[in-house]
């Protein structure tokens, strides 16, 4: 029975047309899908279902989203990620513990900043550990800012300056939700998620309005200790501006993708 499939230019470029053909007709296309996105069950014969590729180094593999969650897409994932939920579909035993490093996790808050008698809809993004630079084993240092301004983001000496626009980067929010932050891909490639939630994060009304007014999110980034879980906004600013003036911050500003 024919699905209610939506397969971008991208995804029908990757899996070919055959295999796309197949899926818009029924074959090898589940009728029932937990939605990546928000995990929540769908129906690919009763609603809009969106293919979504997820591919790595060596492997893809292909899953299914409401549509009105995300649209159809490719999107770039670590290969170690992709094997890791290959292995969680498949029951195949997990690593065992302590074979590998732990990885820092970016913790991500979002809140309202007020500049210049405006109200900005920000990110705030800390590491839960320093961060090493790629093909280093790490030796105490911490490699997170540094390795932002080289991607583009700016350092911030004083936080009533709203940041420049990052080229390239975005944040995804679908359905009112926030779901990732996004870096251009390699070679001018689909962008790929710099930063994705696990299950996607509830924001305010109001931070989606001032989102959807100026379609643009500040993008505050600082180094394992420097802001801490703040429970109010005006707790998160004085925290922004101690870790400004002690050089530890840097910022973008991103387009919004999505509503």
């Amino acid at each position: 029975m024919p699905r209610m499939l939506d397969v971008s230019e991208d995804v029908r470029a990757e899996i070919g047309d055959e295999e796309a053909d197949r899926l818009l007709a029924g074959h090898n296309a589940p009728g029932s899908y937990d939605c990546t996105s928000c995990r929540t069950p769908g129906d690919s014969e009763q609603e809009r279902t969106s293919t979504v590729l997820f591919v790595g180094e060596e492997t893809a593999v292909l899953a299914f989203a409401h549509a009105t969650c995300i649209p159809s897409q490719v999107v770039q994932v670590a290969e170690d990620q992709l094997q890791g939920a290959v292995r969680s579909i498949t029951g195949e035993e997990p690593p065992v513990p302590g074979a590998a490093p732990q990885q820092a996790v970016l913790g991500v808050t979002s809140g309202l900043i007020l500049i210049n008698g405006e109200l900005h809809p920000a990110l705030v993004v800390e590491p839960t550990a320093p961060i090493a630079r790629p093909g280093t084993t790490g030796n105490g240092g911490d490699d997170f800012l540094p390795l932002l301004i080289e991607q583009g983001f700016q350092p911030v000496s004083d936080v009533e300056l709203v940041p420049h626009q990052l080229p390239g980067w975005s944040v995804l929010v679908a359905m009112g939700q926030l779901h990732a932050v996004l870096q251009p891909g390699t070679n001018g490639g689909s962008p790929v998620a710099w930063w994705q939630a696990h299950q996607p994060l509830q924001v305010t009304d109001g931070w989606r309005t001032a989102a959807n007014r100026s379609h643009t999110v500040l993008v505050f980034a600082a180094p394992v200790g420097s802001i801490g879980q703040q429970p109010r906004e005006d707790l998160l600013r004085d925290a922004l501006e101690k870790a400004a003036a002690n050089g530890r911050l840097v910022a973008a500003a991103m387009p919004l993708a999505g509503t």
